[in-house]
């Protein structure tokens, strides 16, 4: 008995060693490179979004419909890079829409760009002030 122990014993001794974690290759469900480009793709959609919400800010039409309404667009500047998520998503949503509306150096504001314009803001100063 005691030699079938002796004879068991090392066989499962030398099994449990071989699958331990040391000789395990590391395996990801992901590769590393992909995760990080995933990861740098998200950030680079970051940026450029809130440059669109920067160049609607930056737009003389926006500055004066800003000054109309007293609100200060040095604070809603610094805000947009505290901006993420849904709150940047609605933020650049409208700056596309000014962007786009303001294209062509149109001379006059009409009121849809201007509601746009006033929500942009709007949005923008709700989000620090609930910071």
């Amino acid at each position: 008995m005691k030699l079938v122990r002796t004879l068991l014993v090392f066989p499962i001794v030398a099994l449990m060693l071989a699958s331990s974690p040391a000789f395990a290759g590391q395996q990801h469900l992901v590769n590393p490179s992909q995760l990080a480009a995933t990861v740098a793709d998200g950030a680079a959609k970051q940026d450029t979004n809130r440059a669109t919400v920067r160049e609607a800010l930056e737009r003389p039409e926006v500055q004066a419909v800003a000054s109309k309404l007293g609100l200060d667009l040095s604070k809603a500047t610094a805000a947009v890079d505290t901006l993420s998520g849904a709150d940047l998503d609605r933020a650049t949503n409208a700056a596309q829409q000014v962007n786009e509306q303001l294209v062509g150096g149109a001379s006059t504001v009409v009121i849809s760009t201007t509601t746009i314009i006033i929500v942009l803001l709007l949005v923008i100063i709700l989000v620090v002030a609930l910071r």
